[in-house]
């Protein structure tokens, strides 16, 4: 079950708090897409052509690139040619158990520390620099962001509503951050 606000430790300290609305963010993209085919995971419902698959995909590299700043193990500059043409996109021989496992990929970094980002070629030309903080609110903006997205394309789909199947899961028990009860392929 994703963590609600009432999950939330009133003496917990900021990285905490931020850590845990991340989490609950994670959560609800996962109820999202849990119980879906691979089939489904790559299918396109609206005039849009993102996919279920695709915005797991692309939240997981999101994910993975922040923490790569927030590490110092990222590239200083990220030309158009460096950026995956397929990035957003569910491809062929793609599962969503795979991509799933590659979006809960996490860390627990230091707020305060403050990392360089990399030039990109929508970046003004003077480096950008932002707290682990600023760049962890990024990563939940991103998050909170596409899974607004992900709820339209599984309504879509086959009807499933999010807040249901949520209300669906902690009746049950089942744990949907930890990936457990997603299903892929059937």
């Amino acid at each position: 079950m994703g963590t609600t606000s009432t999950d939330i430790d009133a003496q917990a300290g900021e990285r905490e708090d931020l850590l845990a609305i991340v989490a609950d963010q994670r959560g609800n993209l996962l109820y999202t897409v849990e119980g879906i085919s691979d089939e489904q995971a790559g299918l396109t419902t609206t005039v849009s052509e993102l996919t279920l698959g695709g915005l797991v995909k692309h939240l997981g590299d999101v994910q993975r690139t922040w923490l790569a700043v927030v590490d110092g193990t990222a590239p200083v500059a990220v030309g158009l040619a460096d950026l995956d043409p397929d990035g957003n996109r569910m491809t062929e021989g793609e599962t969503l158990t795979g991509l799933l496992d590659a979006f809960h990929a996490a860390a627990e970094p230091d707020l305060g520390r403050l990392v360089t980002l990399p030039q990109y070629p929508w970046s003004p030309p003077e480096p950008i620099t932002w707290s682990v903080r600023h760049v962890l609110l990024h990563v939940f903006r991103e998050i909170a962001h596409h899974s607004g997205h992900a709820d339209i394309i599984r309504e879509a789909l086959d009807g499933a509503d999010t807040t249901a199947r949520m209300m669906e899961a902690a009746s049950r028990g089942a744990d949907v951050n930890s990936g457990a009860g997603v299903n892929s392929g059937d």
